[in-house]
């Protein structure tokens, strides 16, 4: 074997044995910086809590998380106890802040009220809780029929009053249902505004109340201006009529008078023209002179 093949064997083995050293001390260094990472003790869900639990000590214990702590992470066990729970927290899921009622607002439904929010109870059955699929955590639309105030010549109307309106809770049921199955109850409570809650109030007693379901993801509102139950069956736009609209149909017709025609003129008097009439008698010849009234009486004599 010549000395020129020995060296560069030799050369080779060198080589792989130092990027071999070289990759044995990155990987004990990460796994020593690993092993060293701190370990912090939060507490989390010893079970899985719906929303509306009131946690109790036997619903949480400590547990160790590795890494970073979740934003708002509830690290003792007496900061937790006797909050109502507003979001799901599954089993062995850390605690979080956002996901627990204030200290002192209870559990139940008043605990998932949002602050400056409200819950108003609406009276349903199966056409107005959409054959039952109005259940937690989906959207309506809240529509009034009824006669406005004061009358109108359009009959029955409908008006869209409130638009993407969450449903808190079907009867005593405040959780969601994954699976979307219909269950049918008599009152279905909604998160509205003070203000629309006084809306809602005010239309319960007098008029009916339509829930339409739509879709969560559609979040737009849409302007609508009403149906009137008068136009259904003429044809016309079935749009609610406008107090405008009332005013011109109720309005007397104005009724014109035929302008009164203007007296002919007075045409100045025409002198009357003497007709002259040549009579020739032989040799002789005369003239005669007659007034123009006096040859249409001899006109009409003849």
């Amino acid at each position: 074997m010549s000395k020129r093949l020995i060296s560069v064997l030799v050369f080779a083995f060198i080589v792989s044995a130092g990027a071999s050293l070289l990759l044995y001390r990155l990987v004990s260094s990460r796994m020593n910086t690993e092993a060293k990472q701190s370990t912090a003790q939060i507490m989390v869900a010893a079970r899985s809590l719906p929303v509306g639990t009131m946690i109790g000590e036997m619903d949480i214990k400590m547990g160790a998380w590795s890494g970073p702590l979740p934003v708002n992470a509830v690290t003792k066990k007496e900061e937790a106890v006797g909050r109502g729970v507003i979001a799901n927290i599954y089993e062995g899921e850390p605690l979080l802040e956002s996901r627990l009622a204030a200290k002192g607002a209870g559990a139940g439904l008043a605990a998932t009220i949002p602050e400056g929010m409200r819950a108003v109870a609406i009276r349903v059955n199966e056409v107005v809780g959409v054959a039952g699929f109005v259940v937690p955590g989906q959207r309506v639309d809240v529509l009034v029929l009824g006669q406005p105030p004061g009358g109108g010549s359009g009959g029955t109307m409908a008006k869209t009053i409130l638009q993407n309106i969450e449903v808190l809770s079907a009867g005593q049921n405040i959780q969601k249902d994954s699976e979307g199955k219909p269950v049918t109850v008599q009152v279905v409570n909604v998160l509205v505004t003070p203000e629309q809650a006084e809306t809602l109030s005010l239309i319960s007693n007098d008029m009916r109340i339509q829930l339409v379901l739509r879709n969560p993801l559609d979040t737009k509102e849409v302007k609508t201006t009403g149906a009137a139950a008068g136009n259904v069956f003429t044809g016309a736009p079935t749009k609610m009529p406008t107090a405008e609209g009332e005013r011109k149909a109720t309005a007397r017709p104005r009724v014109t008078r035929a302008a009164t025609p203007p007296p002919p003129p007075i045409l100045p008097r025409r002198e009357a023209v003497p007709v002259v009439v040549e009579v020739i008698h032989g040799t002789r010849r005369a003239e005669q002179k007659f007034k123009e009234a006096e040859k249409k009486e001899d006109e009409q004599n003849q």
